[in-house]
């Protein structure tokens, strides 16, 4: 199909359910199809989708009217984007999943690192307003534990339409310092067309680029009986997307030059990063995520900007996340330590997996993760976190020219050779 003729079937978006095992009382409005993971290549969209209806039970497709563009959404795992495309069945699976444990059926103990594009969880994760480690705990890895309603309930799917879905849960649980909470959850996801996020980004796509783009919405509301208090504890909405690494991958993100920039970004959360994997020049950060040495990196919202990308050199995929970053804010701090400042924490994080102390590994996969202010919600308030996700994929000339005009970064100088 003509790229034109593509742009213009973005405007039709469908919504398919794909099962009927969620008890939201939502009916499929497609037949089932026959297809099943051995139908597709592995890293396939079309191999996910029948992946994850032979072993989920239960997802949600958003789509172009051309069937190109498609995010796949779950209810069962917290309305969360598991993955997308943006060339159809036989086309690029964006997001990371952990096909072992969703075919296992089994959830474990302490965390269910089923993967998924873009996942709500919430923060802070350590420190003594942490919501992972119980009052008195150490901050070790065996203490760690994530809470439920980010990690195992399902979620309620409260609407579907063309082009969005979305999802809602309620929620109790009590910090490190003994601080209760109680909170709802809206989390809505919508379909993006070429327009709007050309719109969004400020900058024209060439128009041979395939694309696919989604934003979430997610509210958080204070539905205890009191009103929250930085002394006792605050909380922050946290955005994480998980994608497949590979020895030609570079995240790459830019931030504010300012004389104590360095200062502003914390590269030590699993010890320092070996500097052969982390190159910092010219106000942007080029961090390797390969998978292979477990290592993460996090700005400040004094020098974060909006926007961070990860480029892989072999299939000429670039994924953009733009968040939203209030530059003065306070943000929750989630190191693993009591901490003298509770709410000098970042905005922007990635992380690349690796080998645990033990040999053992979660992925590997690597992360784009972004934050919320802190939350100072008074009883029956709201605050809402907007970010959009998006991935380019086409001729590596054209996403040369889209990287230089929204970062200033010349992918020609980032080779593939520098990228392993």
């Amino acid at each position: 199909m003509p790229m034109n003729a593509r742009a213009a079937a973005f405007t039709g978006l469908s919504v398919l359910l794909l099962t009927a095992a969620c008890n939201n009382n939502v009916q499929d409005d497609q037949k089932k199809t026959s297809s099943t993971p051995d139908s597709f290549a592995k890293g396939s969209y079309g191999y996910d989708l029948a992946f994850l209806k032979k072993y989920s039970g239960e997802s949600l497709e958003l789509r172009s009217a051309d069937g190109q563009s498609k995010v796949l959404l779950s209810a069962k795992y917290q309305g969360r984007v598991l993955t997308s495309t943006a060339t159809g069945d036989s086309g690029t699976s964006f997001g990371w999943l952990n096909y072992d444990l969703l075919a296992s059926k089994t959830w474990k103990r302490q965390f269910n690192p089923v993967g998924g594009e873009e996942r709500f969880w919430m923060g802070p994760e350590g420190g003594q307003y942490s919501i992972y480690f119980a009052k008195g705990d150490s901050f070790k890895i065996d203490k760690w534990q994530v809470p439920a309603f980010i990690d195992t309930i399902s979620y309620k799917l409260d609407h579907a339409e063309p082009g969005s879905a979305s999802f809602s849960t309620d929620a109790s649980f009590t910090n490190y310092s003994g601080t209760p909470f109680s909170v709802k959850i809206e989390r809505r996801i919508r379909l993006l067309d070429r327009d709007s996020l050309q719109d969004k980004l400020k900058t024209p796509i060439p128009g041979d680029l395939n694309l696919v783009g989604f934003e979430t919405i997610n509210t958080i509301t204070n539905t205890g009986a009191e009103n929250w208090n930085p002394s006792k504890g605050l909380l922050s909405v946290w955005l994480l997307g998980m994608y497949t690494p590979g020895p030609g991958t570079k995240v790459i993100i830019p931030f504010r030059g300012r004389p104590d920039a360095k200062k502003l970004i914390t590269t030590d959360y699993f010890g320092q990063i070996p500097p052969d994997r982390l190159l910092m020049a010219d106000s942007v950060l080029y961090f390797t995520c390969d998978g292979k040495y477990r290592s993460k990196l996090g700005l400040s919202p004094h020098v974060a900007k909006p926007l961070a990308a990860a480029f892989d050199f072999k299939k000429n995929v670039l994924t953009l996340v733009i968040p939203q970053i209030q530059e003065n804010a306070a943000y929750v701090n989630s190191k693993w330590e009591l901490q003298k400042t509770p709410y000098n924490g970042d905005a922007i994080n990635t992380y690349n997996d690796g080998p645990l102390a033990d040999g053992s590994q979660l992925g590997p996969f690597f992360e784009i993760e972004s934050s919320s202010p802190a939350l100072q919600l008074n009883k029956g308030a709201k605050s809402t976190y907007r970010q959009l996700t998006c991935h380019l994929q086409g001729d590596f000339a054209s996403l040369q020219s889209l990287v230089k005009a929204l970062m200033g970064v010349d992918l020609a100088l980032v080779s593939r050779k520098d990228a392993k």
